[in-house]
């Protein structure tokens, strides 16, 4: 992998707030749109552990997903996909979970000053992180159906 597709993948995981989570539970394959943050090649979420993606991964941690635009030309289209293991934070990586996140989504970094609402809400949710092991960044502006594939740097 060269540096420039590395620098070009993370500026494109800088730029994007939302990713399509794939998961696979009792009840089948699942899939659900969560905003992200990330550090590295690693992507951070929220949900609440209730959800159906959350409880999928409670019995299967291998996700897959998407980031991308919603374009209107083909030729236009990139992108990123991949695939890797969804777990649960807590302690210490779940505040840096938080702290990423709330550079990225200032209300998450003030949530003392957000509605009731919201304050509300982040009291019920969980800390994930995705560390992929396999992750492609598409480019059809290159050529139709052209990708590269990234790998993420091992951990340590």
């Amino acid at each position: 992998m060269t540096a420039a597709l590395h620098q070009r993948v993370l500026a494109y995981l800088g730029e994007h707030r939302v990713m399509t989570l794939a998961t696979q539970g009792r009840d089948g394959p699942w899939a659900a749109a969560v905003f992200y943050a990330s550090e590295g090649f690693d992507l951070y979420f929220l949900s609440s552990p209730s959800t159906r993606h959350c409880a999928d991964l409670s019995a299967n941690p291998r996700v897959a997903a998407t980031i991308q635009e919603d374009y209107a030309d083909w030729s236009q289209i990139r992108g990123v996909q991949l695939e890797g293991v969804a777990r649960p934070l807590a302690g210490a990586e779940a505040a840096r979970a938080r702290e990423l996140y709330g550079a990225k989504f200032p209300i998450v970094g003030k949530l003392a000053q957000a509605p009731a609402a919201i304050v509300e809400a982040f009291a019920k949710i969980g800390w994930y992180r995705i560390v992929p092991d396999r992750l492609y960044f598409v480019d059809n502006s290159v050529r139709f159906g052209h990708r590269d594939q990234v790998i993420p740097a091992p951990p340590g």
